[in-house]
C-alpha cells in the first residue's frame, strides 16, 4: 500500500486486530495542512519516550531606540529636521525693473552748494511750443550731447503709432482725436516714468496750450509726477512760419493755423514757466540756453 509522501506511516499491523488504535484515517489522505499530524502511541512491547521538554518562550529583548552618531570632532551637529531647500534660481534671462513712480520735485540745493549741473543730474523736462519752434529738433540735440543716459520722447511720434484709423487733429478736432492725444500722453508719461526709475533722464516734447485743460499741463503733471520741469520754446512768428513751409506730410500746417495756435501760445507770458525765444539761435545755442534754464528751474522748481 502507498501512502502519500510526507504523510506519517501507519504502525506495522498485528494478526487478529485493526488498525491501532488512535490512528486517524485523514493522516492516510492528505488535505489542507491544519497543525501538526497527531503522534500515534507506540506499539506494546515498545518503550515509551518522554517528549523532550520544551523551553518557556521568551519575549524578546526590548529594542533600544536609534540615535543619531556623535559628531566627530571636525563634523557640525546634525539637526534634527531636515535642512530647507535653497530656491531654484531664474534661468528665464528675465531682469526685474524698478517701478515708475510719480517723479519727484528736485530736492533744493543748500546756499552754499555750487549751482547744479543739469547735464549730469537726472531730470524729467516738458519741451512746450507751436509747430515750427523747434522742439523736436532742440530735444534731440539736447538728449544727445548730455553726461547722463537721456531718452526723447516726443507725443506725435508716439501719437502716430496708430496707422490704421489715425484720428488726425488737423482734419478736426473730436472726440477721437482728442481720445488718441490721451492716450499717447498716458503713454509718454507710462514711458517716462519708467526710464526715470531706472536713472534714464527724459525729455518730452508736445504743443500744450494754456488756454485748453484738455491739452494743459494737468495731464502731464499727473502722468509724470510733479517733478516735471516744462519749459516754453516761443519763437517769433515769421520764424514759425518759415520753418513749417520747410515740413513735408501730416506735420505741415497752413498758415493759417500756425498763426492761430502761435497767438494762442503766447498765453504762457506770465504764467511763471520759463521761456526761451529762440529766433535768433541754433539748435546747439538753444540747447545751451535749455540747460542754464533747467539748473534755474532745480534750484527754485517753478509753480505749475
Amino acid at each position: 500500500m502507498q501512502h502519500a509522501v510526507g504523510s506519517p506511516l501507519p504502525p506495522p499491523h498485528q494478526p487478529g486486530h485493526g488498525p491501532a488504535v488512535g490512528w486517524s484515517p485523514a493522516a492516510h489522505h492528505p488535505g489542507p495542512h491544519q497543525g501538526s499530524a497527531p503522534v500515534p502511541p507506540p506499539a506494546p512491547g515498545y518503550p515509551v519516550q518522554a517528549p523532550p521538554p520544551v523551553a518557556p518562550q521568551q519575549a524578546p529583548p526590548p529594542v533600544a531606540p536609534q540615535q543619531a552618531p556623535a559628531p566627530g570632532p571636525h563634523q557640525a551637529p546634525r539637526p534634527h529636521q531636515a535642512a530647507p531647500v535653497a530656491p531654484v534660481p531664474d534661468t528665464t534671462g528675465h531682469v526685474p525693473l524698478p517701478p515708475g513712480g510719480p517723479v519727484a520735485v528736485p530736492s533744493v540745493p543748500p546756499a552754499t552748494a555750487a549751482a547744479p549741473d543739469p547735464t549730469a543730474t537726472t531730470l524729467a523736462v516738458l519741451l512746450i511750443g507751436p509747430a515750427g519752434a523747434g522742439k523736436t529738433s532742440v530735444a534731440k540735440y539736447w538728449a544727445d550731447h548730455r553726461r547722463v543716459p537721456t531718452a526723447h520722447i516726443s507725443l506725435d511720434d508716439v501719437r502716430e503709432w496708430v496707422r490704421s484709423g489715425f484720428a488726425d487733429p488737423q482734419t478736426g478736432w473730436n472726440e477721437h482725436s482728442e481720445a488718441q492725444y490721451r492716450l499717447a500722453r498716458r503713454t509718454c508719461g507710462f514711458s517716462a516714468r519708467n526710464f526715470l526709475a531706472n536713472g534714464i533722464s527724459c525729455i518730452l516734447d508736445d504743443a500744450v496750450f494754456p488756454d485748453r485743460p484738455v491739452v494743459g499741463l494737468g495731464g502731464w503733471k499727473r502722468h509724470v509726477g510733479p517733478g516735471l520741469l516744462p519749459v516754453v520754446l516761443l519763437p517769433g512768428l515769421d520764424i514759425v512760419l518759415e520753418r513749417n513751409a520747410e515740413r513735408s506730410g501730416n506735420r505741415r500746417l497752413t498758415d493759417e493755423e500756425v498763426a492761430r495756435i502761435h497767438g494762442r501760445m503766447a498765453g504762457w507770458y506770465g504764467s511763471g514757466l520759463p521761456i526761451i525765444d529762440n529766433s535768433t539761435l541754433d539748435v546747439p545755442e538753444t540747447a545751451q540756453v535749455l540747460d542754464e534754464v533747467l539748473s534755474r528751474s532745480i534750484a527754485s522748481p517753478p509753480s505749475w
